[in-house]
């Protein structure tokens, strides 16, 4: 179906949206490393460590894609009183996610620990207990749930069954609780017994989690059409979102006919994370008053951009707006965007290094794309396998060069730059240096323009103490934007 969706408008909206969501909340680790000989204790490999990373899974992945587009998102559930509770509410408070996480000493933080090297999973740690809640921390969600509502204007019920939901008496009240302040309650169901989301705005299996219910392969279309209506009927549900993978998606309402929405990946490098971004996205739509059906195919929409990129990255509202302006027939077919934040960067980093590729890093404005840019990207680019630009903030060059810059935004900057194929990757930061960018990202080789004297080059200190190299590259004379904004001021233009 056409999106008719304003963007600006959406935009706007979401940023007025608060979205509770209540789950199973994660704590993803992940130890990158090498192996070069088999352990003599037992016939296994031994991983060298070299780098740890962290970030939210469960529930929280869901809260961080909300944060993504630009709503605020705030996170109920239970961890345990350990260091892992307390580094997954680091990452909320980094991500921007309210935290309003209830505590149960006897239980673990739910953690994933993921051992890679040589560009493969090794082995996964589960540190987790799958029981049901403790009473008292029961009685604790169902309050703070009560006392957030009234800011809300949707919830979402993320279970990942690992004991949030077993209880179907708890469930009915948080979907109770939701729909007595008439807003939408949407649930990523789990297992085998939907009985408990009975009443729910909308649930969002994939096809094999709804195959797991019914019972039966759901390959045709109209068989697909008979069980989902049987099933949302029996439920008593107003929606049933149906994942299909390649096949898109199917919305199944009170209507003759489903509605079939066909996949809009171009390219598909992981789906890990897709079910959160879906979720988040047609509650943060429909939460600011779009019928539902726009709704799901904007979700649709964001869907496609997530399973472009390599991990699970949340979805950001400057990607979901430049798809939106295509769709709506304002534009011609964009290319990928190519911006991550700081967070799935450097995952993405870890992944082209664990292949071998050496990292190359450079920053600017990038402010009215010229030859000169094209020139020092390219060079850049030759210089290693995978070139990352640091991208300045609209706010971050206003405060550096004036209330009259930037020309373009910092979503039209980053299109442009997306579109070159020297470009691998494009992180934006505020600051007025990349400094703590590129102490983060950590590349192999630091780039800047002949203009500049090596002792110059910000961020020079930090890539040296590691080993790393600064290379300066010739620039074009007579290309400047602020020279390019002069001439055009000058004849009225």
């Amino acid at each position: 179906m056409k999106i008719n969706v304003d963007a600006n408008q959406l935009a706007a909206s979401l940023k007025k949206t608060r979205i509770l969501v209540v789950g199973d909340i994660m704590l993803d680790c992940y130890f990158w490393g090498e192996v070069s000989r088999i352990s003599p204790e037992a016939p296994v490999p031994v991983v060298t460590v070299g780098k740890k990373t962290w970030s939210l899974g469960g529930a929280g992945n869901v809260a961080t894609n909300l944060s993504g587009l630009g709503c605020e998102a705030a996170l109920i559930g239970a961890t345990g009183r350990d260091w892992a509770g307390e580094h997954l509410r680091e990452l909320l408070s980094a991500a921007g996610v309210a935290d309003l996480t209830v505590t149960e000493a006897t239980r673990p933080t739910i953690t994933k620990t993921r051992v890679m090297a040589q560009r493969q999973q090794i082995v996964r740690l589960d540190e987790e207990e799958t029981r049901r809640l403790a009473a008292d921390t029961e009685t604790k969600i169902l309050n703070a749930v009560k006392a957030e509502l009234p800011r809300c204007r949707a919830m979402i019920l993320s279970d990942y069954g690992k004991g949030m939901f077993l209880s179907a008496d708890f469930t009915q009240q948080l979907i109770g609780l939701g729909l007595s302040r008439r807003i939408p309650v949407l649930v990523d169901p789990k297992g085998a017994d939907w009985l408990r989301y009975s009443g729910a705005t909308c649930i969002t299996p994939n096809t094999a989690e709804l195959e797991g219910v019914v019972g039966k392969k759901l390959d045709d279309e109209t068989l697909l059409t008979k069980k989902a209506g049987a099933l949302r009927e029996k439920l008593r549900l107003e929606w049933l979102l149906v994942t299909r993978g390649s096949k898109g998606m199917g919305l199944f309402g009170n209507q003759p006919t489903p509605m079939i929405l066909a996949a809009k990946a171009r390219e598909v490098f992981d789906v890990s994370g897709a079910g959160d971004t879906v979720i988040a996205t047609l509650a943060a739509a429909a939460a600011t008053g779009m019928i539902f059906a726009q709704a799901a195919a904007v979700s649709n929409l964001a869907a496609g951009i997530v399973v472009g990129k390599l991990g699970t990255q949340p979805i950001l509202w400057e990607e979901l707006e430049q798809a939106l302006t295509t769709e709506n027939g304002k534009g011609i077919a964009p290319p990928v965007l190519k911006v991550a934040t700081l967070s799935a960067a450097r995952d993405t980093l870890e992944n082209w290094r664990l292949k071998g590729n050496k990292i190359v890093f450079t920053n600017g404005c990038f402010d009215l794309l010229h030859p000169g840019h094209v020139s020092l990207l390219h060079q850049a680019r030759h210089l290693g396998d995978k070139l990352v630009v640091g991208l300045n903030t609209d706010a971050s060059i206003k405060r550096l060069k004036g209330d009259a810059r930037p020309i373009l935004a910092g979503k039209d900057r980053a299109a442009i730059l997306s579109a070159l194929e020297d470009v691998s990757l494009i992180v934006f930061f505020d600051e007025d240096t990349p400094l703590d960018l590129i102490g983060a990202l950590k590349p192999d080789i630091l780039v800047k323009g002949a203009d500049y004297t090596i002792e110059a080059v910000v961020g020079r200190e930090i890539v040296e103490s590691y080993g790393g190299k600064v290379c300066l590259v010739d620039i074009l004379d007579g290309y400047s934007t602020t020279n390019i904004a002069k001439k055009l001021s000058a004849t009225g233009r």
